[in-house]
């Protein structure tokens, strides 16, 4: 899972930094993450600010939008995994479901345990952190596993 970049590349060549970082898939992996983080951030802030959501009804309504997107770009995008037939995308699917309604329970489990003490941008990136770790490793060791190796 190892990176092995450099990062002095950050400040002194950031172009070859990105190259670098998208060359690996745990790169890619954390750059789509970020990415559906930050859109999962938004969807909190204008569901509990715009529409005056709860904490929870905002994090949930994140959960589902942020993971559907995410599905989407961790399979074709960090792993390569091109393949659509129905044999392989349906268990694909059936897996991350599960995968998801456990991440769910977990992050709503989390909200609901420090909704006291942290507002639910916090409690959702605590969250997402954790399933992170797990998720990456169920993907590339199970779900989207292929005979073919992963897109460099």
């Amino acid at each position: 899972m190892a990176l092995d970049i450099n990062p002095k590349l950050v400040l002194t060549d950031p172009v070859q930094f990105t190259k670098d970082l998208l060359s690996k898939p745990f790169g890619r992996y954390l750059v789509i993450g970020g990415s559906v983080y930050l859109f999962e951030l938004a969807i909190i802030f204008v569901a509990q600010y715009e529409f005056h959501a709860s904490a929870l009804v905002a994090v949930a309504l994140s959960f589902w939008l942020g993971l559907i997107t995410s599905f989407i770009l961790t399979k074709f995008v960090t792993f390569g995994d091109k393949r659509t037939h129905h044999r392989i995308l349906i268990p694909q699917i059936t897996a991350v479901t599960l995968l998801v309604l456990f991440n769910f329970g977990f992050t709503l489990l989390v909200t609901d345990l420090l909704r006291h003490v942290l507002p639910a941008v916090a409690t959702r990136t605590l969250a997402l952190g954790i399933t992170t770790i797990w998720n990456f490793y169920l993907y590339k060791t199970r779900i989207f596993k292929t005979d073919e190796p992963v897109i460099d």
